[in-house]
């Protein structure tokens, strides 16, 4: 798994750095794609077919945007001066999973949209810093939520952070809003993916036409972050951490994106 995360953090600073202002989700998706293959590394998303989904997935990478928060499908879109991108990548290597997730902003930043990035981020640090042996399941979602209160965000809880290993989505659940003191124990060994996502005035959730992308209910702009950790004995270890944690926000050339190798 650490492997997987690595990888994961390095695709998901290389989109950072591509996401410019001019640039089309499609290009984003290829080039990702071009990464996967080099490494020989395995999307989950393709072909992934949940309940909740319409029909396969068939691409590598969710890009969400503004309004949408979860589970994007790249599409003919170019990306504006001020958009709000989130991607979310899960991959397999050598039958290992890792997943992560980041927000930037597109070009030029309002402060309302730094700040409910800052607020997942800091919610995502908070969970981390109890995922501790010994503490429960409930200690990571109350931590969630109390940042997302101190920032006046609602929270969602039909998706949230969960189990990971071979497979991309294993139990448990680990929901975004909880009581401290209460569900699973946490045990060394233990792999999580832990996601806060919070939109600015809604906890409500509606689905695009394409079945896939999730999008706040009332139009406000949403946020995602996303880590894969391990419980060990000590201090819990962050597997997709990216070695330089990238500015959140993006100027405006498309310069440098190459979708030579997908």
């Amino acid at each position: 798994m650490h492997v997987a995360g690595r990888f994961v953090a390095e695709v998901l600073s290389e989109v950072g750095l591509l996401a410019e202002v001019g640039v089309n989700l499609l290009d984003l998706e290829h080039h990702v794609r071009g990464m996967i293959k080099r490494c020989g590394a395995e999307s989950c998303y393709w072909d992934y077919a949940p309940s909740f989904g319409r029909g396969p997935f068939r691409n590598v990478i969710c890009l969400s945007v503004n309004d949408a928060v979860l589970h994007g499908l790249p599409h003919d879109y170019t990306l504006r001066d001020g958009d709000v991108l989130s991607a979310d990548l899960a991959v397999r290597v050598n039958g290992w999973v890792a997943d992560s997730a980041r927000t930037i902003v597109v070009g030029t930043a309002v402060e309302e949209d730094l700040r409910i990035i800052r607020a997942t981020e800091e919610a995502l640090e908070a969970a981390i810093e109890v995922a501790r042996p010994g503490n429960r399941l409930g200690d990571i979602s109350a931590a969630i939520w109390a940042v997302a209160n101190d920032y006046g965000y609602p929270v969602n809880t039909e998706f949230g952070g969960h189990g990971i290993g071979r497979t991309m989505h294993e139990d448990p659940h680990v929901s975004n809003k909880g009581r401290a003191g209460r569900g699973l124990t946490l045990r060394p060994g233990l792999t999580l993916a832990l996601e806060p996502w919070f939109a600015r005035t809604t906890d409500r959730i509606v689905y695009d036409a394409d079945g896939w992308t999730i999008r706040s209910a009332d139009g406000s702009r949403t946020a995602h972050s996303e880590h894969t950790i391990a419980i060990t004995e000590d201090a819990p270890l962050v597997l997709t951490r990216r070695e330089q944690e990238d500015p959140v926000t993006r100027g405006d050339s498309a310069s440098r994106l190459s979708t030579k190798d997908a």
